[in-house]
């Protein structure tokens, strides 16, 4: 009665086409060259701590002038990161990145002229952070989304760890040249790293799998997908995106999102996220350590170590973010960096203890963690605008960036330490550990889509 099993295999196999499988998907190669010019971009991430102090002394500038450029960047950096998203979708990921590469080398490159605080604000703030923003943790997403259906969390780890690993490669370097020959030098060893990524990023990056006849690696061919599928279970269709203006599919995404609840939760702990790392850590931990006695070299050195950490902790959050929930996840991440900034004070010294050892392990592994569990929220919750609606995720971390680098420059002078800084960001941090925990699935989360055409 029933049609013989084996026949009813024979006659799946025949209604899918078979496609050929390279040896290595593209995915990885593009993967790999994404993974590259995060590394490249990532020179000026750890430039401001260590070039604050060689700038004061040579023109006498506060920490709160110096910090404003950095918010600058930083908000630039965070609000780009969305319309970056689709000027994606648009024109392609290869030319955005290879425009933004270039924005960041020829900001670094011009900082060595400037001679007033208004010209920093000029190169630190609007070129680089244009530039940075457009190569934001957002480009992450964007790959794995685009390249990838299986093994995303992991891809987006290991691509959030090219900006660490930039710091890890640079950060050494900078701290050396800053003080001999100079900061200008500095500056210059920036954009080089910058502007030696776009030929690769020109020859390697594809815009989509489409543009070398394959799909998405894990993805089943689309007949495959349709007999294996269970009724009704499929996932939306994508918008089509890259046929809309760019700045208003940003906006449209924004306009769906702010009425979804997993939004606002996700914006407020990536904003404490921001803070805590680029906006605190990121900016004043070098001129801190300094304040108690510690050369700018082994400051530096310190965070290169935390750049190494947070390649090991962002890769494995991937990982677990495959596995496990990851509403837990960032639960668990933002309370343990809580823990970390409120013994903090206790810990700097002149001389490195094991205890700041102990610090800098826990903070690099827990640094941008936070990352591959947010993106793949996003994604569960807003599907074809995940990218997007993470780009805007991505621009409230970086207004919190912002609002803690100045915030604690002004600290600062006003109190002569950074002890209120930390201890402030410490209680943030539970704050957002709170807000984690309480995520909860949208039911009509799927609303926030726009209707398949």
């Amino acid at each position: 009665m029933n049609a013989m099993p084996w026949k009813a295999a024979e006659a799946t196999e025949e209604a899918i086409p078979q496609v050929k499988r390279p040896r290595l998907h593209p995915a990885w190669m593009v993967a790999a060259v994404a993974f590259l010019a995060l590394v490249g971009a990532a020179g000026f991430r750890a430039a401001p701590g260590v070039l604050m102090v060689p700038l004061q002394q040579e023109f006498g500038w506060s920490t709160t002038v110096l910090s404003a450029a950095v918010s600058i960047n930083l908000v630039l950096f965070g609000l780009t990161a969305p319309f970056a998203a689709a000027l994606m979708e648009r024109f392609g990921i290869r030319a955005v990145t290879a425009t933004a590469l270039v924005l960041i080398g020829l900001g670094s490159a011009l900082t060595v002229l400037v001679n007033q605080s208004w010209q920093i604000l000029l190169t630190w703030g609007l070129l680089i952070g244009l530039g940075t923003g457009s190569m934001a943790l957002v480009f992450a997403a964007t790959i794995a989304n685009t390249w990838f259906t299986k093994n995303r969390g992991l891809v987006i780890g290991i691509l959030t760890a090219g900006s660490a690993a930039g710091q890890l490669v640079f950060l050494p370097f900078i701290a050396l040249l800053a003080q001999d020959p100079g900061w200008r030098q500095a500056s210059l060893l920036i954009a080089a790293g910058a502007l030696a990524v776009v030929p690769l990023v020109l020859k390697f990056l594809k815009n989509s799998p489409a543009d070398v006849g394959v799909l998405p690696y894990g993805a089943l061919p689309p007949a495959a997908a349709d007999a294996l599928e269970p009724e009704g279970a499929k996932p939306p269709a994508a918008a089509d995106g890259p046929r809309a203006n760019a700045a208003v599919r940003a906006l449209q995404v924004l306009r769906r999102a702010i009425k979804v609840r997993t939004f606002w939760a996700l914006a407020a702990g990536f904003a404490i996220c921001g803070a805590t790392t680029n906006g605190l850590i990121g900016t004043h931990f070098i001129p801190s350590a300094h304040d108690h006695g510690m050369p700018e070299t082994t400051a530096a050195g310190l965070l290169a170590v935390v750049g190494v950490f947070d390649i090991i902790g962002t890769i494995a959050s991937g990982w677990l973010t495959d596995r496990f929930n990851p509403r837990v996840l960032l639960a668990v991440y933002y309370q343990f960096r809580g823990i970390g900034l409120l013994v903090l004070p206790l810990l700097l010294n002149a001389e490195v203890q094991p205890s700041m050892i102990v610090f800098v392990v826990i903070y690099g592994l827990d640094w941008v963690a936070t990352v591959p569990p947010t993106a793949a929220i996003c994604r569960e919750t807003f599907g074809a605008d995940g990218s997007v609606v993470f780009g805007w995720v991505f621009a409230a971390h970086q207004l919190g960036a912002a609002a803690a680098a100045i915030a604690a420059g002004a600290l600062r002078d006003a109190t002569g330490h950074y002890t209120y800084a930390w201890m402030g960001a410490a209680a943030m941090c539970t704050i957002a550990a709170v807000i984690s925990a309480t995520i909860r699935r949208d039911r009509n989360s799927r609303e926030a889509e726009p209707a398949a055409s």
